[in-house]
């Protein structure tokens, strides 16, 4: 990790990228703008370990970032996958003491812009809004690891690389004539770590859903949906 001057930030509010910053006029922005940190990851860097005291709000300018705890048996679970625009570490904001519940790691150079708990506390301050907006964004996260938490109680592991697919249809996927096209935001390791799969059986159930044309693989980072119904079919 290295601070930086965030040259995106230059050109760009990275603040307005936030959905609890949206609402905000571009003074209002730039406002906050001069209040954020600037630091750069490198792949496979930590950004924050579980456990650890929580006291800033971690905004993804650039790049990608996997959110994860380590199992009883020692195995990570991925949480979730975080990309431009996301942020975490909202809880510290309303909590006294906080610390992480999950690790996060960069999975592609990240650049980021943090606020300090104090900076956030004097921005809530002057726009109350800002705190139905946090409470709405934590409320999907918590709907999204509800539904992972459901999804990895079955034993079908179709039924969970479904789920996946399905979840990043919706961040990655980009609607096509004849389907949907993911940009993969993981490799098939963390693929396996974020369903509780091994690597192996991502591997053949990926293939096997090829093979029923439901899917079609474009070389490691790219998967087309073809048939989003028949997907849809494993999960209801």
């Amino acid at each position: 990790m290295r601070e930086c001057n965030c040259g995106n930030c230059k050109n760009e509010l990275c603040v307005r990228k936030v959905p609890i910053f949206s609402f905000l006029s571009d003074e209002e922005l730039l406002a906050i703008k001069n209040l954020t940190g600037h630091r750069e990851y490198k792949n496979g860097e930590a950004l924050c370990h579980e456990g650890e005291k929580s006291e800033t709000l971690f905004i993804i300018n650039d790049g990608k970032v996997k959110l994860s705890k380590i199992t009883k048996d020692g195995k990570e679970q991925i949480i979730h996958i975080l990309s431009s625009g996301d942020f975490f570490g909202e809880l510290s904001l309303f909590n006294e003491g906080e610390t992480h519940n999950f690790s996060a790691f960069a999975i592609s150079k990240v650049k980021i812009c943090t606020l300090t708990k104090e900076d956030m506390h004097k921005i809530i301050l002057k726009n109350p809004e800002i705190s139905l907006k946090i409470l709405t964004e934590v409320t999907k996260k918590l709907a999204q690891t509800e539904n992972l938490a459901q999804t990895l109680a079955t034993n079908d592991a179709e039924i969970r690389i479904a789920h996946m697919l399905l979840e990043f249809s919706k961040d990655y996927g980009t609607k096509k004539e004849d389907g949907i096209e993911i940009k993969l935001p993981i490799n098939r390791e963390e693929m396996a770590n974020y369903t509780g799969l091994t690597r192996e059986t991502i591997s053949r159930k990926l293939s096997k859903l090829e093979e029923l044309e439901v899917i079609k693989m474009i070389g490691n980072k790219i998967i087309f949906i073809k048939d989003e119904e028949g997907l849809r079919d494993y999960v209801e």
